[in-house]
């Protein structure tokens, strides 16, 4: 049971694995390489064009999310993080470069240094806004982000003026934060799959490679605070430049789940009757043999409301107790086993006909799917 689940685990992530893997090995790498540039190369020219790269990249993403933001308030909640972060690396470096003011500490030392990881911080706490909304979408407004804030700003300013050094409370709150968004990643994948038939482009997948960059870049500024080479910010600055394009892409193309649960369902009824599990299964089951739905790649939960007069809430609920799964799980179920009996009558035909007739959106979703329920791979079953 333990191999198939680390089995299983790795068929759902190994993406991600392979992604952080790559990711860990170039931000090691272009630490190491960093050291090994001058550092008035450095400043005089590799900084501000990496400022002024990331200022563009800001822009340009918050400027194409706005256009298209077709009020979903995801994408603005992006825009609006790309905004403040692209003006304030532009004050950052009219700042360094133009009126040279130095506006923070670079070792610790220096009386503006914990100001400067303060500030640091809290930048950070901006990236932390999307996953947020994803995951728990509606909770994190303006009142629960000054909540959150607060804290931290209090730590900066107690610090500055009590002669106590509270500077690994400061840089520990972040990492709080961090955490506590990573134990909902798995919440959020369970509420896809008691909702969805399939979680292409839907999942919380490509959150994972978000916090990875994430988390990388924070490992560099901690680096940069407790081991401070200027040059070393080339990591944590491409770092950031990565992740400000890759989620952005990601934003603009990615479909918003919770948005088309709202657009497809009809007003739900608090009061709906518990349901016959009896006749209600075997009306299902008339309907799913005759239409056969699930051979739609965007076949819903919701949709089950066309034959069965629950709510989304009883009709998830419905499906685990039936079935003992998921919707994701049973709906992919009907899926496969639909792809045998067309592989058994039709052995000639190809496998990503199969899949596409079967409702999978690509033969690598299919392939897996398929691997995961049976133990082999299509090919191998035919």
């Amino acid at each position: 049971m333990q191999n198939n689940t680390i089995h299983n685990l790795w068929l759902e992530y190994k993406s991600e694995f392979v992604f952080g893997v790559v990711l860990i090995l170039l931000t090691v790498l272009s630490y190491w390489l960093g050291t090994f540039i001058p550092e008035p190369v450095f400043e005089n020219y590799i900084n501000p064009i990496q400022y002024i790269s990331t200022s563009a990249v800001c822009f340009f993403g918050a400027l194409l999310l706005l256009t298209h933001s077709e009020h979903n308030r995801l994408r603005m909640s992006w825009a609006a993080v790309l905004l403040v972060w692209g003006s304030v690396d532009v004050v950052m470096w009219a700042m360094r470069y133009i009126l040279h003011i130095k506006m923070i500490g670079g070792i610790q030392s220096d009386p503006l240094f914990n100001a400067g990881v303060t500030l640091g911080n809290t930048l950070a706490f901006l990236l932390f806004i999307y996953p947020t909304q994803v995951l728990r979408p509606g909770w994190l407004n303006w009142w629960r982000a000054v909540v959150l804030l607060l804290p931290m700003l209090v730590l900066g300013v107690v610090d500055h003026f009590v002669p106590v050094n509270l500077l690994p409370v400061i840089m520990i709150y972040p990492v709080i934060i961090f955490f506590t968004i990573c134990r909902h990643i798995r919440k959020y994948r369970q509420w896809c799959e008691d909702n969805f038939s399939t979680l292409d482009d839907i999942d919380a997948q490509w959150i994972v490679r978000y916090l990875t960059m994430l988390a990388l870049a924070g490992l560099a500024f901690y680096f940069i605070v407790f081991w401070y080479v200027p040059n070393r910010m080339f990591t944590q600055q491409w770092l950031f430049l990565l992740m400000f394009a890759y989620t952005t892409e990601r934003v603009l193309y990615r479909p918003d789940p919770w948005k088309q649960l709202r657009s497809t369902a009809v007003d739900e009824q608090d009061d709906a009757a518990v349901p016959t599990n009896t006749d209600y299964r075997a009306m299902l089951e008339a309907w799913l043999e005759q239409n056969k739905p699930y051979l739609n790649p965007d076949f819903q939960l919701i949709d089950l409301r066309k034959v069965l007069p629950l709510n989304r809430t009883y009709l998830s609920q419905f499906i685990n107790a039936e079935y003992g799964c998921s919707f994701y799980q049973w709906v992919n179920g009907l899926r496969i086993s639909e792809a045998k009996h067309l592989m058994t009558e039709q052995p000639d035909r190809r496998i990503q006909d199969i899949a596409d007739q079967c409702g999978f959106k690509s033969r690598r979703v299919f392939t897996q799917v398929f691997t995961r329920e049976t133990g082999v791979t299509p090919s191998k079953w035919k």
